[in-house]
Order: C-alpha cells, then sequence, then structure tokens
C-alpha cells in the first residue's frame, strides 16, 4: 500500500518532530498515509498542509504569551494550551494553516484520541483542516488534569497517547508494512508509572475505563517502544528519534529552547535523510 508515517507525541519535545517534519518538506519526501498523537498530530497536520517552518515560527512567536500556554490559561480556561487560542484563533487569525492544501493534499492523515468512556483509543481520519478537525487535534493533544474534556459529536475525548502512544500496529493494520516512526524519547527511555494517579483516580472517578488506561500507560508505552525495536531490527521499519534526552518541560516559554528542540530536529533529520530515501525507495 505504500510508506506510512507514525508521529509520537511528548508536548513540546514535538518540536523535534516539528524539525523533522519540516526536512521532510524541504527535500519532498512523500508518504501516502500518516498518524499521529497529540503533539504529533499539532505537528504533523503542517506536513500535509505543505508549511514550512510555520510549527516553530508560531511557537516562537507566541511563546510568552498567557493565551497560548501557561498556569493562568489552566486556571481560567481549564487548559494548560489555551483551547480557543491555539486551535481556532491561531490557525485561523494569527498564523493561517493552509486547509485548502491539506484537503487537496493526497496523504491520508488520521489523529488517535482517547474515548474516555471505553478507554479505547479511537482513529479519526482528518479531511479538511476546519473547524471539526481542528476539535480533533485539539482532543488528540488535551492531557489529563492539563484539559479539559472534549465533546465531539456525542462523544468525550482526551488525549490518544493514554490509549495508543506509539501507533505503529495501526498503520501496519491499515496494510502499510513500511513505516517511518519519529519518536521523541531517545534509544533506551522507559516509561515509569504517574506518580499523580491518586489525583487522576479523584478527578476523573466517573471514567473508570479511562482511569485503569492512565494507571496502566507505562506498560503499554514501553511494549510498544519494544515493538518498534523489534520491527526496526526486521527492517519493517526506520525509527527517528533524538539523539539524547530532550528535556523540556511542557511550559516552557524560553525561545531558545524552544529553537534547541526543534534544530535538533532538524539535524537527526538531515544526518539521516540518505537513508530515509533509501528506505521509502
Amino acid at each position: 500500500m505504500g510508506i506510512g508515517l507514525v508521529l509520537e507525541g511528548g508536548a513540546l519535545r514535538g518540536l523535534f518532530t516539528s524539525g523533522i517534519v519540516d526536512v521532510l518538506l524541504e527535500n519532498n519526501i512523500k508518504f501516502d498515509a500518516a498518524v499521529g498523537v497529540s503533539a504529533g498530530v499539532i505537528f504533523g497536520t503542517n506536513l500535509k498542509s505543505c508549511q514550512k517552518g510555520r510549527g516553530i515560527r508560531y511557537n516562537l512567536k507566541y511563546s510568552k504569551n498567557w493565551r497560548y500556554k501557561s498556569f493562568r490559561s489552566l486556571l481560567f480556561t481549564g487548559d494548560l494550551f489555551g483551547a480557543e487560542f491555539c486551535y481556532h484563533k491561531l490557525p485561523t487569525e494569527l498564523d493561517l494553516f493552509d486547509a485548502e492544501t491539506f484537503r487537496e493534499d493526497p496523504m491520508d492523515f488520521y489523529a488517535v484520541v482517547t474515548d474516555i468512556e471505553s478507554g479505547r483509543p479511537y482513529y479519526k481520519k482528518l479531511t479538511d483542516g476546519k473547524y471539526s478537525d481542528l476539535e480533533w487535534v485539539r482532543a488528540s493533544a488535551s492531557m489529563p488534569l492539563a484539559s479539559r474534556i472534549v465533546k465531539i459529536d456525542g462523544g468525550k475525548y482526551l488525549d490518544g497517547g493514554i490509549s495508543d502512544s506509539i501507533p505503529l500496529r495501526f498503520m501496519e493494520e491499515k496494510g502499510f508494512k513500511k513505516n517511518i516512526v519519529v519518536l521523541t524519547q531517545p534509544l533506551g527511555y522507559t516509561k515509569k508509572p504517574y506518580k499523580i494517579m491518586p489525583l487522576v483516580k479523584t478527578i476523573y472517578h466517573k471514567y473508570p475505563n479511562l482511569v485503569r488506561e492512565v494507571g496502566q500507560r507505562h506498560d503499554m508505552y514501553n511494549e510498544q517502544t519494544s515493538y518498534v525495536c523489534t520491527r526496526e531490527k526486521e527492517g519493517a521499519c526506520l525509527v527517528i528519534r533524538p539523539e539524547e534526552a530532550l528535556n523540556i518541560k511542557p511550559t516552557e516559554t524560553d525561545p531558545a529552547e524552544l529553537q534547541r528542540v526543534y534544530d535538533h530536529g532538524v539535524m537527526v533529520g538531515n544526518k539521516l535523510l540518505n537513508e530515509i530515501r533509501e528506505f521509502i525507495g
């Protein structure tokens, strides 16, 4: 069926992904389908809309704007990353998202969200880059405790990383036997159990399936990274990952730190460019 692209999340670690995306755009590297989780969706959409540089540009410009991300935003709106500002005002007024190119580009693009009633992942195909699509992007990136539950078409959703952090199997089940996987943690990273589970249980007591998935996420994530490494050794996927821990906070506002993570992505992308070209043929 062609070549697939899998984009892990990771809040502002996603700027590493943004750097990779820009290298792919600069070198006209195409995919037949892509799936993103959380920040992977946010920055991956710029690949389908063919907007090189957009991800780092608006992060640098609005990094200190409280409406973009701040504890003030969390206090007054319920979202650490302001929902209305980030997902509607920014792409439609301040740094325009090219919805027309997104719609016309032939690459299929899926966003992973977590259905909080069932605790299971749901894979939404984004089609036009307009309001509804942007709400699915918001849902995919809505971290527990740091975001409001997103209600769309009668469903309730949060961060896709809760239930499927690295959806390589999803792409393989769609028929894509060769995939490039972009991770935002270095080789050997192991996720630990959440220390804030008592608070998760209290806040989301009405959604026991969600609480279960959050509590088991570290096991799911570590199994998925193991599976990715296995498929990498078998030659079924090419993995692009940071060479070292990115060590950036979700609330980071220092433009130099944002640029550092993005530049690391550009460096790694260019370093692996020949391997990428060889892999996709």
